[in-house]
Order: C-alpha cells, then sequence, then structure tokens
C-alpha cells in the first residue's frame, strides 16, 4: 500500500441484506485490508455487514477501530474483541471521528446511515476538506443506483461533471484493494471547486 494509506474507514449496513454475497464481501474485505497491513476503521458495531468485516479482520489479525455513538451501543452492540472502541457523544461527532482517522474510504452495502456516511465524505470532498479515496463497492449491483443518482445530479445541472472524479467504483473486494494500493498521494489543500 502506498504509505500514505494506513487506515481505511468502511461504511457498511447493520444488515447483512438479502443477498448472501454482500456478507461473503465484507468478509473478504475485512480480510484484505487487514493483510495489507491496514487498520479498519468502522461503526463499531457487531451485527450485520458491520460485524463480519471487524470479525474478517481480527480473524486475520488486523487492528479494528470501532467509533460508536453512546446511544447505539445498545442496539447495534460493540464488537467485544476490537482493538480499540471509540465511544463519541453524537453521530456528527463519530462520522468526524471515522474521517480523522481514516485515510481512504470504502463503502460497502448498507441502508440510509451508510448513504448518509457516503454523501456526507463525498460532499467533504467535494468542498475540498479532503482528497482522500473514495471507493464505493458495487457488490450485487448495491452501488448502481448510486451512481445512477449522482448522474441524474449532473445530468439535471445540479452537480458538476468534474465531481464524477470524487469516487471510484469497484466491481469487487480485490479491486477495492487494488485502487487503494495504487492511489496517488493526496492533493494539497485547495481553494474548493465549483460546486
Amino acid at each position: 500500500m502506498p504509505n500514505h494509506i494506513r487506515s481505511v474507514a468502511v461504511f457498511c449496513g447493520t444488515r447483512p441484506g438479502n443477498d448472501p454475497a454482500h456478507r461473503a464481501a465484507a468478509q473478504a474485505l475485512g480480510r484484505g485490508i487487514a493483510e495489507a497491513g491496514l487498520t479498519l476503521v468502522y461503526g463499531g458495531g457487531g451485527i450485520g455487514l458491520m460485524g463480519a468485516v471487524a470479525e474478517a479482520a481480527l480473524g486475520a489479525g488486523g487492528r479494528v477501530r470501532g467509533v460508536i455513538p453512546e446511544f447505539l451501543t445498545r442496539i447495534e452492540r460493540p464488537y467485544a474483541e476490537l482493538t480499540e472502541l471509540e465511544i463519541t457523544t453524537s453521530m456528527h461527532t463519530r462520522k468526524t471521528r471515522m474521517f480523522e482517522l481514516a485515510d481512504a474510504f470504502i463503502t460497502l452495502s448498507g441502508g440510509l446511515g451508510t448513504m448518509d456516511e457516503t454523501v456526507e465524505i463525498l460532499t467533504w470532498r467535494q468542498l475540498g476538506l479532503h482528497d482522500k479515496p473514495v471507493i464505493l463497492l458495487d457488490i450485487a449491483g448495491w452501488a448502481k443506483p448510486v451512481v445512477a443518482l449522482i448522474e441524474a445530479l449532473i445530468a439535471q445541472g445540479f452537480v458538476d461533471p468534474v465531481h464524477r472524479r470524487l469516487y471510484q467504483v469497484a466491481p469487487d473486494v480485490p479491486t477495492a484493494l487494488e485502487l487503494l494500493r495504487t492511489a496517488p498521494s493526496p492533493e494539497p489543500a485547495a481553494p474548493p471547486e465549483r460546486l
């Protein structure tokens, strides 16, 4: 991996989804991140895809940092054997801490929370607040509607076409890990481009 990428935040669901391919991808991603010597940063939960990615990373000898708001500790049941668990006061502070701890982001399948995290990190990149890689993992077609929405916003004039560069789409886990491996060093902070 490039030396500027030491940790990867994974956004993913607290549910496993209907297709077993999502859980298999979560396990492969957790293993792959650990085997690459990277720290996994994730939402701290022990259920659904969140639990699967953490369990796989830990099983492969990886370092896993969970970040979870206090009120969710009773719902998402933090994974017990994490390397480190940080409990925040709110969802906002959770997302900020995950951003601070990560050098890159991978969105795995998930629901509204996963969408929220992904759109926020893309927005921050659009605004020039970071230039960290953002990868959408398209397992069983999960990312296609997300990309279609962005394309519709471009077509309707609400998003500049240049912002297609804010993310990359990977069809599978090996491709996502390869995109991380070949990621260029971040550009120095610059004024935001046209919104």
